[in-house]
């Protein structure tokens, strides 16, 4: 539609949108964080639903307790290899669409315990990750400001097409492989359809 048609008919209170538009704006405002936290990066989260920072302006003021009734799991802390298999089941139990908020250098990349054998180099060796957010810990103001990233990310999303979201997309799966304790290390080491080690080429 022209823009100056629809500057007229706001002006008349008529607004127009598409189907599209009105689906992802349900969406974005009403995204329910899943309630749990792993090590220091959850008192920062906690830190951004009190009152001075409010995440609930957002749209994400209940924190629900259940995965059946969450669709964004905040990843706030270390992650061992003791916890990733928990993490993934709870990633596995959560309704599609769901999303994923890596919180932190742990969640990210191990941070400063990445040399530690008990320590997951990054939750996105398991399950899709759509926003990071770096730091140790990140402030308030970061994890406000990914959750902002977050709804711009579903609100480009399409319908239809090539471009459409995972949940869409009946070829793509929901659930991911739950590692388990092998004699050395979790099996498996991570999971093909989400990441893949870099490929190193030796200088001749």
């Amino acid at each position: 539609m022209d823009q100056g048609l629809r500057s007229e008919l706001s002006k008349q209170g008529i607004f127009t949108t598409t189907l599209e538009g009105l689906y992802n704006w349900g969406r974005r405002n009403s995204v329910w964080p899943l309630q749990f936290g792993l090590a220091c990066c959850a008192i920062e989260m906690i830190a951004t639903t009190m009152a001075r920072y409010d995440l609930a302006r957002f749209g994400a003021e209940v924190f629900r307790p259940s995965p059946r009734q969450a669709d964004l799991m905040i990843v706030s802390g270390t992650v061992t290899k003791k916890m990733a298999p928990q993490v993934v089941r709870l990633f596995n139990q959560m309704p599609e669409p769901k999303y994923v908020i890596a919180m932190g250098a742990c969640a990210i990349s191990g941070g400063p315990f990445k040399q530690g054998y008990n320590v997951l180099k990054g939750i996105d060796r398991y399950i899709p990750v759509d926003v990071h957010i770096p730091g140790c810990p990140p402030r308030p103001e970061a994890l406000l400001h990914a959750f902002m990233t977050l709804q711009r990310k579903i609100d480009a999303q399409k319908l239809s097409g090539p471009e459409r979201p995972r949940h869409l997309n009946t070829d793509a799966p929901s659930e991911f492989p739950v590692p388990k304790f092998g004699p050395h290390d979790l099996v498996p080491p991570y999971n093909p359809e989400v990441w893949q080690p870099p490929k190193m080429v030796r200088a001749v």
